[in-house]
């Protein structure tokens, strides 16, 4: 009951107004901000030149540029004359404020407030000045051909990045705060006569339900607006690269931005969105599409290649011709376990090095990977743990998993392969066909937020036709009709 009582005054305490007098509205922010205690909350008293009227300043030292209070703040209040304070202050973004909520808000965002004496309003002023990472190149989603910058941790620089590339008049950026204790903002990328209004609403419903305590970044974001939380299949695009957002917002996509974040998310994807990658584009025509025969097939080489060992050793062996048939007999003959435990303990052990190699210091990491793969691969070798052509098997499907460059879709394809060598090893193709059947019967049936996930191939879509391969550049012609945006065409078609 206590506890009640005690979270209801503090409710009320926010919901109230600024008082005209300077005094109580000093009182109130110094018991808000547990002025005294917390040691970076500042507050400056000092009279207008303009009216000689008592102020103050209330900011969080530590998230502003003391430099621009001063000298953008400070110094013109305390030596100019005007009529209103957005006359007098050279700062760009000026907001007035009328309650303690508001308040709490704007300050925690990195702005400073101003209480005039004898005014029923304060002013919200932006002078924030969040510490983040310079523009780098991006680790996840590297390029060898294009743009290399990548997203960091400002929202400013991201928004920034992205308006540097598609100089539109239309294009969109809406905010929608998060959060009941720690407001937090997503902002919401468009181009507004282009995207589809039911998408939007139906992105712009589904943050609007999200009531929790805290959404911290773009990472937490994308579980609570998955279609399917619990799905092994992602929902929801996650990218570091600035162009590929670009790109994706030109045919109607949504973008999702948050501060603290070093990516975006894209709504609503298709399987393809997953599978393309931006340096598909950036190359010409036959080596792009060349590198995408070789995308797919390292997706079905990591995917099915150790379950389709295991089925066709343990069951059908008659497909094997009988000189490779007696080697790999031979190979085995000394070997204490199952075939399927020694696929099962290869691709164990390579999970085991992948994951050693992406915690471990980076100067560290060449060396676990040569460790990993050599020595304890030929002393498993050598001390009949394994055969030889298993380790071959584990290496093919382990390497042709860092092909699929969405880090989502990745860990799909990676769990998908145990579940296939499992059913492999019950009644060989068969079960594996099933296995396999049921998986692509399950991936047809999702959506996101609306948009089938094989779209637009099945169903059947108009669009640029840049599935499986890509047209030339100069032949695509419509945007993605499975999004149904406003503006199905890019460009006229010259006779």
């Amino acid at each position: 009951m206590a506890r009640f009582i005690a979270e209801r005054e503090k409710h009320n305490q926010q919901e109230q107004t600024v008082h005209t007098s300077l005094q109580p509205n000093l009182e109130e922010i110094k018991k808000l901000f547990s002025y005294g205690v917390n040691k970076d909350f500042s507050i400056r008293t000092f009279n207008l030149f303009s009216n000689q009227k008592k102020a103050c300043l209330c900011y969080y030292s530590s998230i502003v540029n003391g430099k621009t209070i001063n000298e953008h703040i400070m110094e013109p209040l305390l030596q100019n004359k005007g009529e209103s304070i957005s006359n007098i202050v050279s700062i760009e973004n000026i907001e007035k404020v009328n309650s303690f909520s508001d308040i709490i808000e704007n300050i925690n965002s990195g702005k400073a407030i101003l209480f005039i004496d004898q005014s029923e309003t304060a002013y919200a002023m932006d002078v924030a000045d969040f510490q983040h990472r310079y523009i780098s190149k991006s680790e996840n989603e590297s390029v060898i051909k294009g743009p290399q910058d990548a997203f960091t941790e400002s929202l400013n620089s991201n928004i920034s990045l992205i308006r540097k590339q598609l100089h539109n008049h239309q294009l969109i950026n809406e905010g929608i705060q998060l959060g009941e204790r720690s407001k937090n903002e997503v902002n919401i990328l468009y181009i507004k006569d282009i995207v589809n209004d039911d998408i939007l609403n139906q992105v712009k419903n589904k943050l609007n339900q999200i009531k929790v305590d805290n959404v911290r970044n773009i990472e937490i974001l994308e579980q609570y607006i998955e279609d399917r939380p619990y799905s092994i299949i992602p929902s929801v695009l996650y990218t570091e690269k600035p162009d590929k957002a670009t790109s994706y917002l030109e045919d109607g996509f949504i973008v999702l931005l948050m501060e603290t974040s070093s990516a975006c998310l894209i709504v609503p994807v298709t399987f393809w969105s997953f599978f393309h990658s931006p340096e598909d584009r950036y190359l010409r025509f036959f080596y792009g599409n060349f590198s995408r025969s070789i995308r797919l097939i390292c997706f079905l080489l990591t995917t099915l290649i150790s379950a389709t060992y295991v089925a066709v050793s343990n069951f059908h062996s008659e497909m094997i011709p009988p000189d490779l048939l007696l080697a790999i007999t031979a190979s085995r003959e000394r070997v204490p376990f199952p075939l399927i435990v020694e696929v099962l303990m290869m691709e164990v052990a390579f999970e085991l090095i992948r994951e050693a190699g992406v915690r471990i210091p980076n100067p560290l990491g060449p060396t676990i990977g040569i460790v990993g793969a050599l020595i304890l691969g030929q002393a498993a070798v050598e001390a009949n743990i394994i055969s030889p052509i298993i380790v071959i098997v584990a290496a093919v499907s382990g390497l042709s998993s860092f092909a699929i460059a969405d880090i989502n879709m990745n860990f799909t394809v990676r769990l998908m392969r145990f579940i296939f060598i499992l059913s492999a090893g019950m009644f060989g193709m068969l079960s594996l066909t099933g296995a396999f059947i049921l998986f692509f019967m399950y991936a047809a049936s999702l959506k996101s937020y609306g948009v089938p996930f094989f779209s637009p191939m099945s169903p059947h879509f108009l669009s640029s036709k840049d599935t499986v391969f890509r047209k030339s550049v100069k032949k695509e012609l419509f945007r993605p009709d499975y999004l149904k945006p406003k503006d199905l065409q890019k460009k006229q078609k010259k006779g």
